[in-house]
């Protein structure tokens, strides 16, 4: 998981290294989504604004993201097509991040939140309900509330 803790660096939180600490692999690619979808949201910003530097800082953090962490997070050789799937759409969400930087398209970063939105869903909905679920009670509290001022941060 040491690619995944380097994308969630570049994420730049200081304090991300106590929730990296203490949350499980699932959680983590929640993170990764998260820190993703923050970076592009930011990159949108900047690029309504006219802040080329700051723009192109924030995008290239996303695709930092997509491609040294869930990229590379992927288990391609037990994934099987799901796996391959998922290295595609994460060529796809990375190319097309590039090319809204350069050409300034912010429906581009759009298109881009949402497939990226839909995945973190999707993950979210998987984990509660195989991963978090199997946890006792006291357990699911505590991942609860790492989950909860992690999005306050």
């Amino acid at each position: 998981m040491s690619a995944v803790k380097k994308a969630l660096s570049a994420y730049g939180q200081t304090s991300l290294d106590t929730v990296v600490e203490s949350a499980s692999p699932h959680q983590l690619i929640v993170l990764l989504y998260e820190g993703a979808i923050k970076a592009i949201q930011l990159g949108k910003i900047y690029m309504q604004q006219g802040l080329i530097a700051q723009k192109g800082a924030a995008i290239s953090k996303a695709i930092a993201i997509i491609e040294d962490g869930l990229r590379l997070a992927l288990d391609k050789e037990n994934g099987g097509e799901l796996a391959e799937n998922l290295d595609a759409l994460y060529d796809y969400i990375s190319f097309e991040l590039l090319q809204a930087n350069i050409n300034n398209v912010p429906e581009r970063l759009d298109e881009m939140l949402a497939l990226l939105d839909q995945l973190k869903d999707a993950w979210l909905s998987i984990g509660f309900s195989k991963v978090e679920l199997a946890a006792p009670a006291a357990e699911r509290d505590e991942q609860d509330r790492s989950a909860l001022s992690y999005g306050r941060i």
